[in-house]
C-alpha cells in the first residue's frame, strides 16, 4: 500500500495549493508519499520544495495509471465531481479531501525577518491572459519591487523585467514574502505567508481567483481591493502604517495531525 497526494497546479490556476501540499508533506517528515502534480513542469522542481518523490499526470483522471486499488490518497483539488469522488473514496483504502481554504502555512514564515523591500508585488505564479500587464498602471506609481511568478511566458517576463526597477526571480518567492514590508498580490497563499512573517499585505481579488478566502482575510482585518481599483488601493496605502492586522494563529498542525492520524503514520 502507497500514500500519494495529488494536487491541482497549472498555468491557469498557479501554484498556491502547491505551496500549501508542499508545506504538508514536508511537516509529515519521513513518510514515504508520492506527490500527484496536474503539471510535468512543476513536479521536475519539487525537490526544491522539499519533496522527494514527484510525478506529473497532467489530469485528475489519470491518477489510477499511478495509484493502485487500496493505496491511500490525499486530494487536493475541487476538480472532481461528487460521482468522481464517490469513485476515488470505493478506489483508495483511505481518501482524505483538502478544500481549497484550508489555512497551512510552514512554520519558517513565523520566524521574521528585517524587512528590507518596502513594498512588493506579486500578481500570481500565473498569468496566462497577461492581466498583470493590463493593468500596469494599478501600481505603477507605487514603485513596488516585482515578484515574478512560474507560469508567465519568456518574453512576458522580459517585458515586466524592463517595466519595473526591481525585480526578484520565481526562486526568490520566500525572500519576498519574508522581507517585504508591504506585499500586493493576488495569491491567498503569500497573504497568510506575508502576514505571519510579521508584513502589511494587500489581497487583491483576481475574477478567476477563488472567493473562498474572503471571509478568513476580512476576520484578519486583511485589506481587500477588488477589480484593481487604483483609488481604493491609493486609500489602503495611505493608511497602511495605522492599520490593525489581526495575527494569524499557528493553526495548520490541526490540518497535519488529522492527515497523520488518517493515514496511521
Amino acid at each position: 500500500m502507497k500514500a500519494y497526494y495529488y494536487v491541482h497546479t497549472g498555468h491557469r490556476i498557479g501554484l498556491d495549493r502547491f505551496r500549501r501540499a508542499c508545506t504538508i508533506i514536508r511537516a509529515l517528515g519521513d513518510v514515504d508519499i508520492t506527490l500527484l502534480c496536474s503539471d510535468y513542469r512543476i513536479a521536475q522542481v519539487a525537490r526544491d520544495f522539499g519533496v522527494d518523490k514527484s510525478v506529473g499526470i497532467d489530469v485528475v483522471r489519470n491518477i489510477p495509471q499511478i495509484a493502485h486499488n487500496g493505496d491511500q490518497l490525499i486530494f487536493d483539488s475541487d476538480e472532481a465531481n461528487p460521482i468522481m469522488l464517490e469513485d476515488m473514496k470505493n478506489f483508495f483504502s483511505t481518501f482524505i479531501h483538502v478544500k481549497e481554504n484550508e489555512v497551512v502555512v510552514d512554520e519558517k514564515y513565523f520566524k521574521q525577518k528585517p524587512k528590507t523591500i518596502k513594498i512588493a508585488y506579486f500578481f500570481g505564479d500565473d498569468d496566462y491572459s497577461k492581466d498583470l500587464e493590463k493593468n500596469l498602471s494599478f501600481i505603477e506609481e507605487l514603485n513596488p519591487d516585482l515578484l515574478l511568478g512560474f507560469y508567465y511566458f519568456l518574453d512576458y517576463e522580459d517585458m515586466l523585467k524592463k517595466k519595473f526597477k526591481n525585480y526578484h526571480e520565481f526562486e526568490d518567492y520566500d525572500e519576498v514574502i519574508q522581507k517585504s514590508e508591504i506585499l500586493i498580490t493576488s495569491s491567498p497563499q503569500a497573504v497568510l505567508e506575508n502576514l505571519a512573517s510579521g508584513g502589511k499585505p494587500i489581497y487583491v481579488q483576481r475574477d478567476d481567483y477563488t472567493k473562498e478566502f474572503l471571509e478568513l482575510f476580512k476576520n484578519l482585518n486583511i485589506p481587500i481591493i477588488t477589480n484593481h481599483n487604483k483609488s481604493q488601493l491609493d486609500e489602503v496605502i495611505s493608511l497602511i502604517y495605522n492599520h490593525n492586522y489581526h495575527k494569524i494563529e499557528q493553526n495548520g498542525n490541526k490540518l497535519i495531525k488529522f492527515v497523520k492520524e488518517n493515514l496511521n503514520l
